[in-house]
């Protein structure tokens, strides 16, 4: 069951913003933690579980560019 109170943020982040994107084959088993703490990139680019066209952008608080990412305000979101 999908859930029903989900929330959607956009983001405006400028291309020269570093980041890492990976395909399904690349990706390890538990990234989130190490992707943080690591601080390589403010962005990480992950393929969408629930949509294989889609991608999920985490970024990374800890990293020194997340200060040049403006976050949109939050929007509901339901599955169709």
């Amino acid at each position: 069951m999908f859930p029903v109170n989900g929330v959607v943020v956009a983001a405006d982040i400028p291309d020269h913003v570093s980041r890492i994107v990976l395909s399904p084959p690349a990706l390890p088993s538990v990234i989130g933690d190490s992707f943080a703490a690591q601080r390589k990139s403010a962005i990480l680019v992950l393929p969408s579980a629930l949509s294989p066209s889609e991608s999920n952008w985490l970024i990374n608080p800890l990293h020194p560019e997340f200060g040049e990412i403006k976050m949109r305000p939050p929007e509901g979101f339901h599955f169709a």
